[in-house]
């Protein structure tokens, strides 16, 4: 599959993008990589890899609000425990938490939480967006690093 998405270059890079921010287990690093390394141009990466991972984690964060615990638990097969232990924690920090998301292992749980917790989307959409965005430059900035290796 990831060969697939990489051979489609920028689209493949927004829909890697944009599953690695759902509550699937797929990370978009190794699509992103492999655009970059086959020699696409970094800033339509960084776009689309920012933007599919930005509309990846506000899904969640809608899946939240539109839900309900038990069916979070039931149809996205989500650790009720880890639900509710998230939205304990995140209840009364704030919609600037969002900028988290981009976290492996916690960060659908945040999206998923702020929208229970019925965040301020407008908040939440800007923390986000800039959580994923410095996300997505740092990663760009170490693949120019070690490739400057060799």
């Amino acid at each position: 599959m990831l060969d697939f998405l990489i051979e489609y270059g920028y689209m493949g890079v927004f829909l890697a993008a944009f599953l690695a921010a759902t509550v699937l287990p797929f990370g978009s690093e190794p699509v992103v990589l492999g655009v970059l390394a086959a020699g696409a141009e970094s800033v339509p990466v960084l776009i689309a890899a920012t933007i599919g991972n930005f509309l990846g984690g506000m899904s969640c964060y809608w899946l939240g609000w539109l839900g309900k615990r038990q069916w979070i638990v039931k149809y996205l097969k989500m650790p009720r425990e880890k639900v509710d232990k998230w939205t304990d924690w995140l209840q009364g920090r704030g919609s600037w938490m969002a900028f988290f998301v981009f976290l492996p292992g916690v960060g659908d749980f945040f999206a998923v939480a702020l929208g229970l917790l019925k965040a301020n989307v407008w908040s939440v959409a800007l923390w986000m967006f800039a959580g994923k965005f410095l996300r997505y430059l740092v990663l760009f900035g170490a693949f120019d690093w070690i490739k400057s290796l060799f």
